[in-house]
């Protein structure tokens, strides 16, 4: 018996970024504002970090407004309708929900229904792993356009009197539009992770920790409203992280892994245009710099300055920055790399919209 021949979707070539957005909280946190709540100064702060502001949504914005704010530049500047999206996709660890998604929720709101949605938890790799994912979609067939969004709402989850890592975390959202090209716009990904690292950034409590601590607080004290209210505050789950095993781990094997992206992609230092990291810690920017030999000619991003660290939003929002105060570099090559909680990295080289 013949077995009839199965249709594929015909195969895309070449993709690239076609628009770019970008949404920053109006709230600015100074670093004089942090150290009401930490024994520090702005000084230290900007001696070991760089970050001198940092930008913080209110209680009525959410992750999902911060990503809407974002797409909606993105895709108008693609110069497309949200009606043709094939997929839409958002990196975040900062969505109050374990599902529904929050991409879900932005596709209806943009009016790409019934477009697939999906979320990524990659923390400060994930909108380099939405990149990579886009890429293959539009690449296969399977979409023709993709939104990727990095949207973070990192107040949400940090106690803002620890030490590690409470006074580097912001707010914002960046989006891109990927789509068919009829020249190279994006590299081959290098991506991946290292497990064995899997405690040096993440939450004090996990949500079964959550559910057993109330019920046994609960159990305790049923009658007493204020020690419930308490056990709660207690409860919630803030980031912690390791800072010299992340430190030391970003500056040298995540140097390796952004030679690699420029080696898969056949490119050399020399020949791009920006370098744009992720903006976890201003040292560890200016180490890869070193560590690539990269020549005074590469703009690099250094948006972590008045951004802070805002996670899967860092890199689209550097970007945007980089742009607006650089246009000449539009069309020009940049290589990205994002790396964090996971431990997980990715990287591409990418042609600038």
């Amino acid at each position: 018996m013949s077995v009839p021949t199965l249709k594929q979707s015909p195969v895309v070539e070449y993709t690239r970024i076609l628009g770019l957005g970008a949404y920053r909280p109006d709230v600015i946190v100074t670093n004089e504002d942090v150290c009401r709540w930490i024994d520090s100064s702005d000084e230290w702060i900007r001696q070991r970090t760089g970050i001198v502001t940092r930008h913080r949504a209110g209680a009525d914005v959410s992750v999902i407004d911060m990503a809407e704010g974002a797409a909606r530049e993105a895709i108008a500047k693609a110069g497309i309708e949200a009606s043709e999206l094939g997929a839409v996709i958002i990196s975040t660890v900062t969505h109050p929900y374990a599902t529904p998604s929050a991409a879900s929720s932005l596709a209806h709101r943009l009016g790409a229904t019934p477009a697939p949605a999906f979320d990524i938890s990659a923390a400060c790799a994930g909108y380099c792993y939405g990149i990579a994912q886009a890429d293959a979609l539009v690449r296969s067939g399977a979409a023709k356009y993709v939104l990727v969004v990095g949207a973070e709402k990192l107040s949400d989850v940090i106690d803002n009197h620890e030490r590690t890592i409470s006074f580097l975390l912001g707010d914002g959202a960046g989006a891109v539009v990927i789509g068919p090209s009829d020249t190279p716009g994006i590299g081959p990904s290098v991506w991946g992770s290292d497990g064995s690292k899997w405690d040096a950034i993440g939450m004090t409590h996990s949500l079964e920790d959550v559910r057993k601590l109330s019920e046994s607080a609960r159990s305790a004290d049923a009658s007493d409203d204020q020690a419930i209210l308490e056990a709660a505050q207690s409860l919630w789950p803030t980031l912690r992280q390791d800072g010299q095993t992340v430190f030391r781990w970003a500056v040298w094997e995540m140097a390796k892994m952004a030679q690699q992206a420029l080696d898969a992609a056949g490119i050399q230092a020399e020949d791009l245009a920006a370098f744009i990291p992720h903006q976890a810690n201003m040292r560890i920017i200016d180490e890869m710099v070193k560590k690539l030999k990269l020549p005074d000619t590469v703009t690099v991003a250094r948006d972590i300055a008045d951004a802070g660290n805002t996670s899967a939003a860092s890199i689209p929002l550097a970007t945007h920055r980089l742009l607006q105060e650089n246009p000449e570099l539009s069309g020009g090559l940049a290589l990205q790399i994002g790396f964090g909680a996971g431990l997980v990295f990715g990287a591409q080289v990418i042609v600038l919209p």
